[in-house]
């Protein structure tokens, strides 16, 4: 029977018989005991459940809670057992944080030990960055921080090594398993656990999504994820796409980049910052690093969510969509794949392959509007990206999330700053004109006029970056 294969805190295990959906959260509890790991919000917010997944491009903190077992062919993964060495000795994040005292009630350490230890591993030490998807109401994270601040400086275990060498023998995981093709391509009882079918390529995703229009297509889950935590919905038939090294690519051609739709948002901020800052900080607050490590900038399109903060950026950017249908190709322009409320111009069996964007916009700024500076849904996302010519604005694309049913153009906006000086008069009339783009809705984030409000101010906001004053929000002055 077909199954998958991974390495659990360093030893091989194999899983067959169990659905495509079912987490390894509920899969390390109920049929590992490893308890460690625990349940929280169980919706990735929370980090209780954080585990350490390692494969070819190295090592990374992501959420157990909405992670499918399929995710985790030929990785490897480990839980807070498996942090400890194999003789029970502590890793340094353990013993620091016995030092400082950094866990009180305790329910949230197992999560923190394992994102710390984590960027331990890759010689992270930007501890809040790191840690902004650990939830702790005890500790106030001061004894967290410090604990991590001193355990940066420690030797790396051999043991935290080891997953990455032996990932690399090739008898790990023989015989090969199944990946796709024959009853798996029809989604049939002998596929890899069920229903789920893993395509390597490109070609072969298309092909059978054009077959199976109505299935459901995963990659990091922290969207899709949900749909069976918390609406507990079937999802099969399913596609796993983790596995189509081409949608994971990056390229540049001249002046554009073409992001592949795998392409994790940490990747993608990674791959931004030289060229967009803003962006690249406005990604920096994308919920967590658990998050960031999962979820794809193709699924943040995809979903259609009026605040997802991605698209906003892109679409002020000029971005241009790549779509696929079996052999037919298309592009268009991201603003237009948004009709309306959760719907795309996406045909059935059709899925983003990718998305391209200018690598120079200097005046590109992002701005995101929500009650936590960390780990928190955008009541208002603005992108801005004027040019000027002579002091003169010739071209303007300004673009919003949380204003609308779709990340939307303010074009009435655009078109009062175009052949004038960007001065405060101008950006005072566009900010004017925004009532005329935009009736956002009121909802537990924000009312329709703080929406409409706070939007305005980010273009007075943008016009006085541009002028060189600090407009940061970490940046507080008298």
């Amino acid at each position: 029977m077909s199954q998958i294969a991974f390495l659990l805190n360093g030893t091989p295990v194999r899983v067959q018989g169990e659905s495509p959906t079912r987490t390894l959260l509920d899969w390390l509890r109920d049929t590992r005991r490893l308890t460690g790991t625990k349940e929280g919000c169980n919706e990735g917010d929370c980090g209780a459940c954080t585990v350490m997944v390692t494969d070819a491009e190295g090592s990374r903190a992501l959420n157990a809670c909405i992670l499918f077992l399929p995710q985790l062919a030929g990785k490897a993964v480990r839980t807070v057992e498996g942090i400890t060495g194999p003789q029970g000795e502590l890793h340094p994040v353990q013993r620091e944080m016995i030092t400082h005292h950094g866990s009180q009630c305790g329910f949230c350490t197992p999560g923190f030990v394992v994102s710390m230890a984590t960027a331990h591993l890759n010689g992270d030490t930007d501890h809040d960055d790191q840690l902004a998807g650990n939830l702790c109401r005890c500790t106030g994270y001061a004894p967290i921080i410090r604990a991590a601040v001193a355990a940066q400086t420690a030797a790396v275990p051999d043991w935290m090594r080891a997953d990455q060498t032996a990932l690399k023998d090739p008898s790990i995981f023989c015989p090969e398993i199944s990946s796709g093709g024959g009853a798996a391509r029809a989604g049939g009882a002998d596929s890899p656990l069920g229903a789920a079918y893993r395509p390597t390529t490109v070609d072969d995703l298309a092909q059978w999504y054009a077959d199976h229009p109505q299935a459901t297509l995963i990659a990091g889950a922290t969207d899709v994820g949900l749909w069976v935590t918390k609406q507990l919905r079937d999802l099969s038939p399913v596609a796993f796409l983790g596995g189509i090294a081409a949608l994971r690519q990056i390229t540049r051609d001249g002046d554009q980049m073409r992001v592949g739709a795998g392409v994790t948002i940490a990747d993608l901020r990674r791959a931004v910052a030289p060229f967009h800052p803003s962006f690249a900080e406005l990604l920096r607050r994308y919920a967590s690093e658990q998050v960031r490590n999962a979820a794809t900038i193709g699924g943040n399109i995809a979903n259609g969510s009026p605040i997802g903060d991605a698209p906003p950026a892109l679409i002020a950017l000029g971005a241009t969509l790549h779509l696929r249908r079996g052999q037919t190709r298309r592009d268009l322009p991201l603003e237009a794949f948004f009709l309306d409320y959760r719907k795309q111009d996406r045909q059935p069996g059709e899925f983003v392959e990718a998305v391209s964007f200018p690598t120079h916009a200097p005046a590109l700024r992002c701005y995101k509007l929500s009650k936590r500076f960390d780990q928190d849904i955008s009541a208002v996302c603005g992108a801005f990206n004027i040019t000027q010519d002579k002091g003169i604005v010739t071209a303007a694309r300004i673009a919003f999330g949380g204003m609308a049913g779709t990340p939307k153009r303010a074009v009435q906006a655009e078109a009062v700053l175009i052949g004038r000086p960007f001065d405060i008069a101008a950006a005072t009339a566009a900010a004017e004109a925004m009532a005329q783009d935009f009736t956002p809705l009121s909802d537990m984030r924000a009312s329709a006029a703080y929406r409409l409000q706070t939007a305005r101010n980010m273009l007075i906001r943008y016009l006085h970056d541009l002028g060189g004053a600090a407009v940061s929000v970490l940046k507080v002055r008298a």
